[in-house]
Formats: structure tokens, sequence, C-alpha cells
């Protein structure tokens, strides 16, 4: 919906999907398993998992982690049971103390026996000062007389609870609705990766933007390249996964996003994709590799981190994304429409081994690309025709 009304640009949209709609069936079915989805999810399902008590030891973040009808319904069980509860033991302390059946007095008898607590007579009305008391309402119609020390002391051990109660549930809905992958929805990638020439060099490339204001702080970026190998011992490593440094002149993985930056990898001898040829960038390649954001949300101080893997058929060979940033009016305006386009560029149709090891491949396709646009333009000049034509008239 906010595609159709032009707040979020499609590509956008198009990222955060897990499988591409546009992409034939038999085809999705025949692609790589993601170990990454698009949306950033880990395409990973644990199984067989003996020690279930675990997840009790960390009770907290077990609430966290549910479902938002499974904790709403947390919530609303943990104070019924607790004023349930407490109202049986207020119901016992006013049935052993006599104060639950009526006495009726003769005349000249004496005043009634005092009860431990006033105006309770059934379960209901044990029902009812358990929540007055748990959520401090205090009607005035009951209240706890100085007849029982032990119901003061129950009084006591029902606030504890009531606080501790409030403090583990808000705290857990706090929390839930502070998740750091909320703000991650806002940090988009591109739909696809490139590789084309930089600087002499094959690169890797993908962009990453922000479309909030607020910045992300300490912003850092990984990569990583995740395939199969099989070790010389013959071990299958089914998910074997290689860092690839990342190229920037600031130092290190930390990045300034406060506009949509093209975030590199020079494809050299000690990366990865050194053997990685144009051929091989199909859905039947055993390549995936990860991006992955994390920083600090400004505004609540909270760690975020947005993740998103390109498969081999979603790279483009031989193409390098468009400019979208525009000096307009004395600032720097951002166009997200162009976020994900790219147009083609010459490069070389080799593996960045090939090339090192031949660099008449590069010096031939600069030499091609400036003969390129003058042959161009001069067959241009020679089929262009004369906007205006003088008159014989004029001239005598």
């Amino acid at each position: 919906m906010l595609s159709r009304k032009g707040i979020i640009p499609e590509e956008y949209v198009l990222t955060r999907l897990a499988e591409d709609p546009a992409e034939p069936r038999y085809r999705a079915r025949e692609r790589r398993a993601r170990f990454v989805s698009k949306k950033g999810n880990c395409n990973v399902a644990h199984k067989n998992i003996r020690e279930q008590g675990r997840f009790l030891q960390d009770v907290f973040t077990t609430l966290v982690d549910l479902k938002w009808p499974h904790t709403l319904l947390i919530f609303t069980m943990s104070f019924l049971c607790s004023w349930l509860l407490f109202a049986m033991v207020w119901w016992l302390i006013a049935f052993a103390h006599g104060d639950l059946a009526p006495v009726d007095l003769a005349p000249g008898e004496g005043a009634a026996v005092e009860p431990c607590v006033t105006s309770i007579h059934s379960f209901s009305s044990a029902f009812l000062f358990s929540i007055e008391v748990q959520v401090t309402i205090g009607f005035g119609g009951r209240m706890v007389t100085e007849e029982c020390p032990l119901a003061i002391l129950i009084l006591i051990v029902q606030n504890i609870v009531g606080l501790m109660i409030n403090a583990i549930m808000l705290g857990c809905i706090f929390m839930k609705t502070a998740q750091a992958h909320r703000r991650a929805e806002t940090l988009i990638f591109s739909k696809h990766a490139v590789i084309a020439l930089r600087h002499g060099r094959l690169c890797f490339m993908l962009r990453v933007g922000d479309l909030r204001k607020s910045m992300i702080i300490s912003a850092t970026i990984h990569m990583q390249v995740v395939r199969k190998t099989t070790s010389p011992e013959g071990e299958v490593v089914p998910l074997h996964q290689v860092d690839i440094p990342m190229e920037n002149g600031v130092g290190g993985n930390s990045i300034f996003l406060v506009a949509p930056l093209i975030i590199y990898h020079v494809i050299d001898a000690n990366s990865p994709l050194y053997d990685l040829a144009p051929g091989d960038l199909h859905h039947h390649q055993d390549l995936e590799i990860i991006v992955v954001l994390e920083g600090v949300v400004e505004t609540t101080g909270i760690t975020t981190q947005a993740r998103t893997s390109y498969l081999a058929d979603e790279i483009l060979w031989g193409q390098r994304f468009v400019p979208i940033v525009a000096e307009e009016d004395g600032r720097y305006a951002v166009d997200y429409s162009k976020f994900g386009n790219t147009v083609k560029v010459p490069t070389p149709l080799c593996t960045a081994r090939q090339l090192e090891e031949d660099r008449s491949l590069l010096d031939a396709l600069t030499l091609a690309t400036a003969r390129g646009p003058l042959r161009k333009r001069s067959v241009a000049i020679a089929k262009a025709k004369p906007r205006f034509s003088i008159a014989p008239d004029s001239l005598s």
C-alpha cells in the first residue's frame, strides 16, 4: 500500500520479499536454499532439541521471543491467576475466623467479634477484595483490621507479588514494542548486487540506505560468503562462512549512513570471489553472499541489525548503480525511486584471476571504450539533417 502511494519505492518493497513473485514457480523450487532471506530472517529450523528446560532458565527472553497472542495471553492469565489465588487465601482466612457465617446476637450478649476483613461474606467478595488490594483501587467498603496478624502478612505478600508481576509483564511488553528489528525495517538494501570495474579492478558492489532522518550511530557493515565446501580430508561443510573484506576509506567496517552508500569489495587474490566468472552467475551455483548492517539507534540507544543476502543469480555482471544523490537548493536530495537502478558498463568477461594475469584484457577494453563514443558521434553527425536551409533569393 505504501509503494502505491509513492511513500516507499518499489525497489524497497521487492527487496524485502523472500522470493521474487515475477520468477516462475518451477525455477524458484530449483534455486538454492537461502541461509538468510532477503527480509533478513535466518532460514534455519531447529529440530530435536532435547533440553527444553534451558528456555525456562531465561524466562524473560522467552517471553519477549513469543508471538503477540501468546504474550497477551500470558499477560492476562498472570493477573487472573494471582487474583484467584489470593482470593482463595482471603476466603480461607475469613472462613477460619468465622467471618462468613452471620451471627445474630440477642440483646445484652455484647458486641460481635471483629472480622479479619470487613464485608467479606462469600468467595465473590473475597475475589473483589483481592483485586482491590493488588491494583490498589480501594473502594472503601472492604479493609483489613487489626484482629488477624496473618491477614496483615498476606496483604504485604500480595502487594509485593503484584509489583513483581507488573514489573515483569510491563517490561516484556515494552521490550517487544521496542525491539531492534522494527528499526531495521527502514534500513534497505538494493535488490541486486553488481560486479564491475572500479579503479581498474573488478569489484563486488551493493547499495544500502536508511529511510529515516534519525541516524544509525556507529554503523558497521560485514559481508560473508556462504557455500558448501569439502576439506582435503573429505569432510563436507554445508555452510562454510568466509569473511569478505570491505574497501572503506574511513578504516575498518564503519560507515556514515546519512545518504545511500555503495559498499564495494575489491576482488583480489585474497577474495573468495577470485575465480568467479560471469557464467557462474546462475541459480544452480552454490553461492550466497550475506550482508549484515549493525548500529545503534540514535533515538532509543538500542542496537539494531539489518540483514540480507544475494544468491548467484541476483548478482549482475557488468553493471553499475546509477547516481541518486543530487544537489538542489543548497542541500543534497536523494531520489529513492532509482535506488536499485543499474546501467550496463564495459566489463571484461573473465575472472579476477584471469584479469590479474593478463592485463591486456583491460587495455583492450579501455581502447574499445574510448573508440566507441567517438565512432557513434561521427555516425550521428553524418546522418544528421540540417535544421534550416538558405533560400537562393536571400543570396541575391
